[in-house]
């Protein structure tokens, strides 16, 4: 659970010393404390409270064109924008602030006390030549004003029953020089209408190592007629929009200083400041912090030497940054309470905020749970660490059985052979087992008894339902949930799941308890709530291959309560 999930349910759950709820119909779960054995813990329950990360601060790809995908350095705030989703779009010119230059096309049409109708070219004066009125200027002039300028040339000579329609059908295309610390200098073709952003794409887009995404000016002439400043686009949408000419220059500046921001962000880019803002408020401004932000460890080179700074977030505004500057962001505010969830059977809130040396029994006392509903004795815990730890396990149990029976070699060419059915069933199996996810459940009941270990920030506390079912799963032809029988055995549920499947392990069925504990079938008396799990066959007879897979499909079932086949 993120930390600033935790300050919302703080909110509704603070308590710093638990209520007792008093609720008609219910029960207190009011269980003396003891150890469970050593052999029936999915994982072994820590002594101590365990710091941990409580938040994945992995990023992943950003936008549809990765940049520097294999660089831990990274990319410049901006690089993102020049993936060719500019390039592909020109824009027509047609839009009403379209100003007329020579080259573009006007079809005119007049009917009534005559008839004309000709595309009439823009010449190199600006005018086009209509017969019997003669040369109509219309250089600069915009689209929206095209009709009525033509118009009242028109009437000058034909005053009555004359109607006029004009449309701008063509313009003159333009080519543009791209140059400065971009990918690929060069002259681009376009329309007088197109964006720097179009023409800046065409060139491959902004050097990002060397290039300015806060300088990049149009000159034409040796004059600059727009400056743009391409975080004014990302952040704001503005973006100086000049009708393009021929000859016109795109220059892109080099970058100005750069301070490189990590840590706890929604996006770890690189910065560029201008020499003028240079200061933590104007970083802040850029940076997009994770809500629990609070200290802010600054690294770097001064005239007096490097530099590593650590300053909480409200004195980091007023610090004065300078170029090459690496500034990390850290949560590191420790809270001084918890937040866990209740799931399943019970009354009242289902998160509370709970002093941070809280323990299972303190909190179990003070929730009511119905009488006759909620199986008491069956309380379990799923742990974020837990869960960490058993993916960790399971990795690694894949690692091994790679590294054991894929470098193995080969004396016979027979041999080869068996090797290379070995190999395709080995990557079968880790593809598979790989993409499970472990669900943390830690066991804390047993017969009765629940261990009264100090709770984790993050834990679910589960108080299951009284059930009334079993659930078949696995290796058998039909899976599905069927109501308890006294008496019956494992191989009697199985029956009324249609039988064992053809790839079952009749030696290898495990029972999943209700409060987390794994078990093989032959071991234990069914009871309402249990899950059977029929492993499947290793199809190989490599028996040592057969028991390594065998020992991480038992690991998977504990770790996961699924099964996973070849």
């Amino acid at each position: 659970m993120k930390p600033q999930q935790q300050k919302t349910f703080a909110k509704w759950a603070l308590i710093p010393a638990l209520l007792v709820l008093s609720i008609n119909s219910c029960i207190a779960l009011g269980i003396e404390s003891s150890a469970i054995p050593v052999d029936q813990q999915a994982e072994a329950i820590p002594d101590k409270l365990e710091i941990t990360d409580r938040i994945n601060r992995k990023s992943g790809t950003y936008g549809p064109v990765p940049l520097q995908a294999n660089s831990s350095e990274p990319i410049p705030f901006g690089a993102h924008l020049f993936g060719g989703g500019f390039r592909g779009v020109r824009a027509d010119g047609m839009n009403s602030n379209y100003r007329v230059v020579p080259g573009d096309q006007v079809t005119l049409r007049i009917w009534g006390a005559v008839e004309i109708s000709r595309v009439l070219p823009v010449d190199a004066q600006g005018n086009i030549f209509i017969p019997s009125v003669g040369p109509v200027q219309v250089n600069g002039v915009t689209h929206s004003q095209l009709d009525a300028t033509v118009r009242a040339a028109v009437k000058t000579v034909y005053p009555k029953q004359v109607q006029v329609y004009t449309n701008l059908q063509g313009i003159q295309p333009v080519a543009v020089f791209v140059t400065g610390y971009v990918s690929n200098p060069g002259r681009y073709a376009g329309t007088p209408n197109d964006s720097a952003l179009y023409f800046l794409d065409q060139a491959g887009g902004i050097d990002s190592l060397l290039g300015s995404y806060r300088n990049v000016r149009i000159v034409r002439n040796g004059e600059l007629i727009a400056q743009a400043d391409l975080y004014d686009f990302l952040l704001n949408g503005k973006l100086p929009r000049p009708q393009f000419q021929d000859g016109d220059t795109l220059i892109v500046d080099p970058q100005g200083p750069v301070i490189t921001v990590t840590g706890d962000v929604e996006r770890s880019y690189r910065y560029e400041l201008p020499a003028a803002q240079l200061s933590g408020s104007k970083l802040l401004q850029l940076a997009r912090l994770k809500a629990d932000v609070s200290h802010v460890l600054l690294r770097g080179s001064r005239d007096q030497g490097p530099i590593s700074v650590y300053y909480p977030l409200n004195d980091f505004p007023q610090i004065a940054l300078s170029d090459g500057d690496e500034v990390l962001f850290s949560a590191d505010q420790r809270d001084e309470t918890i937040v866990v969830q209740l799931e399943g059977s019970y009354y009242g809130p289902s998160r509370y905020a709970l002093p941070k040396d809280a323990r299972l029994q303190d909190l179990l006392n003070s929730v009511a749970v119905p009488k006759e509903l909620t199986e008491v004795s069956s309380v379990s815990i799923r742990r974020l660490s837990v869960a960490a730890r058993q993916k960790e396990s399971l990795t690694e149990s894949l690692r091994r059985l790679e590294n054991s029976y894929l470098t193995a070699a080969s004396s016979t060419p027979d041999e080869a052979q068996i090797r290379v059915r070995e190999a395709e069933l080995i990557q079968t199996f880790v593809s598979r087992a790989a993409r499970v996810q472990p669900i943390g459940r830690m066991v804390v009941a047993n017969k009765g008894e629940i261990a009264n270990i100090r709770l984790q920030d993050g834990d679910v506390i589960t108080l299951p339902e009284r059930p009334d079912s079993l659930l078949i799963s696995g290796e058998v032809l039909v899976p599905q949930s069927v109501i308890y029988s006294a008496g019956q055995n494992a191989s009697d549920y199985i029956n009324r799941a249609g039988g064992l499947s053809a790839q079952a392990d009749v030696e290898r069925i495990l029972v999943v308890r209700l409060n987390g504990e794994v078990r093989q079938a032959s071991e234990i008396t069914l009871k309402p709530g249990d899950e059977i799990l029929v492993l499947p066959k290793v199809p190989t007879k490599n028996l040592q291959m057969a028991v390594s897979i065998t020992q991480i499909m038992y690991q998977i079932a504990v770790a996961a309560r699924v099964v996973v086949g070849l």
